[in-house]
């Protein structure tokens, strides 16, 4: 070999001009830095406990080396930046330059500048023309790209040229393929004639794309397919004579990836769906559906973006339902149109307001039931609609607006929905008079509206002055507040009840049009901190003993003839130990003379994360607690239920939770609930938990369920998918869920079903449930044909990734 300088500057152009192919396909590797070939992309673990966790990145460790890259140099730098400012070294066994204007090089032409790298048997280039020939074993390497052509032909000042029997791989994203011809137009566009693309290995490939013609225009950002054919184990199953797709990041309009699913409830589903861009503020995606049991579907969703203002409006509409009546529910739906409809939106008004709304609506209470999106979507018993104007500053937000609910539970008459809130206004305070004191006020006016019920209007305030003084190891937070709560009842208030309108000769509580409610509210919550040096298994950690104080006085006011708007009483746990009220809303406030005396202990080791923790805490009762829901009795008890609940995790790979409460007033155990994680190596996860609930103050059991999942990788390639949810109470599985998947080098399979219940009938002792079934295929580096699976698994199998 004998290395011979050239002139830089046409070193510089032959270099260049001597990666067209690569052209429509090269990354910046000064922002994407290339993996080597084969490896892996850095594994992010989900944090024990979390409830969602994010999708793993695409790996590709699996695959094996390929046969494509047996010319890679791993040794090229990997930053295509430093190419202006590089020398271009050349070596070949001879250079002729007899001809001033053309320099012949052959024989093991090896040509390297910065991360460039060319190599041939023979490159002719001509200084005057521009004009490159290169042939014999053609290889070509940069940061972000192989590729090795037999011919390679063009002019580098043009920047026009041709390529045959190209064979190219990317190196950041791993795709790789063939043509029979590259043709680089210019520097912004160009050709290939029979191109194949693909991330699996070269010779083993698992799916594949085929193009008769591939056209790449990046000044439109835009590719065109023409005679393109999907293959999945050599057997086409995707045909699109014409195909256009974005080749940056600038959208597109065009089809998108096709959905594929079954339900028992509507049979098989596939859907296309096609994006419309019609602006770059604003897009649009229609998406027809066709449901075996059901008929034709169309569905589709509208985004826009202006000046302070952002949007989505959603809908499904069927104009015939071929499906069946659900028996029992009375309902008629076969033969009826049948829609839903989303609209959300946020506005800014001026500094400090905005504007939002968010309304669903769907036509009949058994919708969700039939079409929520098959497989794992659980319909809900109400939905949800509401707008306000809301504001804030520095010490006070405010808020104007109304709610309203649907209900949409085919069993469930509307009696059990909320009332409508029309409208609601808030008004908060929480003004700081000193470094240690505070002035605040919560303030809500309501008009609430539900047919066959009593109906009114409620103003609500509650100001307070609240003061925090604390050191390195005690605090003291003393806190006064006064709550006057005053209704104005609707005509006929009198003839209603709590559960709604009254028979003959029946009573009602509510005595006088405008009821009113005064009292005020003390408390004081003070409480230490004490720490030591602890050792356990080895490791030492710091110890704390926290022992607190609470003390509350809230005068008893008889509220008998006070609506219940939006009240219901709270689940009773370690937190409403140190509560001023046992009801949600403000028609019900607790009387009190209490004390709770509560014990917490934690590890916490040198970086400060808390490794364990238990607490123990009771409220005594100095009065009865006379303040009841309708149809509960007075109580007098001198004591709350007892409340403990641990923590633990002694490393990243487990960590467990406990909860448990037991009445001494019944002497019966309240709340029972242990959960379970442990990772299994990796990509793997084991959750068991067991909960039990008994209704507050009687020994009628409220729930009782035993629930484990796991996600196990039997090998590298093979994972099992499950989750079984049992109810004691009811006798029955609550849900089960099936899977497997399986993940090679470009290709992820998963098969799941699902087994589960939808809703409770109150007609029928058998719950209404469904069955569903989904199959995903992964492309990798492509994307999936269906993310359904994907969904269902993360929500429904704690830590899965």
């Amino acid at each position: 070999m004998t290395p011979r300088p050239l002139p830089p500057r046409r070193l510089l152009a032959v270099a260049a001009a001597l990666a067209l192919a690569g052209a429509s396909m090269e990354v910046d590797a000064a922002t994407t830095e290339a993996l080597p070939p084969g490896a892996a992309h850095p594994a992010t673990t989900c944090k024990l406990g979390s409830f969602h966790c994010p999708p793993r990145p695409i790996s590709y460790a699996m695959c094996r080396p390929n046969a494509l890259l047996e010319f890679y140099d791993p040794t090229l730098p990997r930053d295509s930046t430093l190419r202006d400012d590089a020398d271009t070294d050349v070596h070949a066994e001879r250079v002729d330059s007899s001809n001033q204007s053309l320099y012949k090089l052959t024989g093991a032409v090896r040509m390297q500048r910065a991360d460039q790298l060319l190599r041939a048997e023979r490159v002719d280039y001509n200084d005057q023309t521009t004009d490159y020939d290169a042939r014999g074993n053609v290889r070509y390497q940069d940061a972000g790209q192989l590729f090795s052509a037999d011919h390679l032909k063009g002019n580098n000042e043009a920047k026009r040229g041709v390529a045959d029997n190209v064979t190219y791989q990317l190196l950041a994203s791993r795709g790789n393929g063939v043509a029979k011809q590259a043709t680089l137009i210019d520097a912004q566009h160009s050709n290939y004639r029979d191109v194949t693309y693909s991330t699996c290995d070269v010779g083993h490939r698992l799916w594949e794309i085929r193009a008769n013609r591939l056209t790449m225009d990046r000044d439109a950002g835009i590719g065109v397919a023409h005679g393109a054919t999907m293959r999945f184990a050599n057997v086409p199953f995707l045909y699109l004579p014409y195909l256009s797709f974005p080749i940056d990041d600038r959208r597109k309009s065009g089809f998108l990836a096709p959905t594929f699913g079954s339900s028992s409830h509507s049979g098989f589903m596939a859907s296309v769906p096609y994006y419309l861009n019609l602006a770059p503020n604003y897009d649009a995606t229609l998406e027809p559906r066709l449901y075996s049991s059901r008929g034709a579907m169309l569905a589709g969703q509208f985004r826009y973006l202006l000046p302070g203002t952002r949007g989505q409006f959603d809908f499904e509409y069927i104009n015939k339902d071929r499906g069946e009546n659900l028996a029992n529910s009375g309902l008629t739906t076969q033969g009826r149109q049948r829609y839903l409809y989303r609209f959300s939106d946020s506005t800014a008004l001026w500094p400090g307001w905005n504007f939002g709304t968010n309304v669903n609506r769907v036509s009949d209470k058994n919708y969700l039931r039939d079409f929520s999106n098959d497989l794992y979507t659980t319909a809900t018993s109400s939905i949800a609609s509401n707008a306000y104007v809301a504001g804030a500053g520095n010490w006070w937000s405010a808020s104007l607006g109304v709610d309203s609910y649907q209900n949409t539970d085919p069993f469930l008459s509307d009696r059990g929905l909320q009332y409508k809130r029309w409208p609601r206004a808030t008004f908060n305070l929480d003004v700081p008079l000193a470094n240690w004191l505070e002035f605040g006020m919560g303030n809500e006016a309501v008009s609430f509206r539900k047919d066959g019920f009593v109906e009114g209007k409620r103003a609500d305030l509650y100001p307070y002055l609240a003061a925090d003084w604390q050191g390195a190891a005690w605090f003291v937070r003393p806190k006064l507040a006064y709550r006057y709560t005053a209704y104005q009842l609707d005509d006929y208030y009198s003839l209603y009840g709590y559960g709604g309108r009254l028979g003959a000769n029946q009573a009602s509580p509510f005595t006088e049009r405008n009821p009113s409610r005064a009292l005020p509210i003390a408390s004081v919550d003070t409480g230490l901190i004490f720490d030591r040096t602890a050792s356990l298994f080895g490791t030492s950690y710091t110890q704390t003993l926290e022992p607190r104080l609470y003390y509350l006085y809230v005068p008893y006011r008889n509220q008998d003839n006070l609506p219940l708007f939006d009240t219901q009483q709270l689940s009773f746990d370690y937190w409403q130990l140190f509560s001023p009220n046992q009801f949600s809303g403000a028609d019900r406030q607790m009387n009190a003379n209490n004390l709770t005396g509560a014990i917490t202990t934690r590890l916490l080791d040198d970086n400060g994360v808390e490794r364990f923790s238990a607490s123990f805490g009771q409220i005594r009762y100095f009065n009865p607690q006379r303040v009841k829901l309708p149809g509960q009795p007075v109580t007098d008890w001198t004591g709350s239920d007892y409340v403990a609940q641990a923590s633990i995790q002694l490393n990243d790979q487990w960590q467990a939770n406990s909860s448990y409460q037991w009445s001494p007033n019944t002497r019966k155990t309240d709340l029972g609930a242990f959960g379970l994680q442990r990772r299994i190596r990796d990509n793997g996860v084991l959750n068991f938990s067991y909960r039990f609930r008994r209704v507050p103050g009687s020994t009628n059991t409220l729930l009782e369920q035993y629930d484990a999942s796991t996600v196990y990788p039997v090998s590298e390639r093979w994972r099992l998918l499950a989750r079984w949810t049992y109810s004691v109470k009811d006798r029955r599985t609550v849900e089960a869920l099936a899977g497997l998947q399986y993940e090679s080098c470009c290709v992820i399979v998963s098969l799941v079903g699902r087994h589960y219940v939808n809703q409770y009938s109150v007609v029928s002792s058998r719950p209404d449930s469904n069955n569903a079934i989904m199959f995903e295929l992964q492309f990798k580096g492509l994307g999936a044909f269906n993310g359904q699976a994907e969904d269902l698994l993360r929500r429904g199998i704690l830590g899965y990734q």
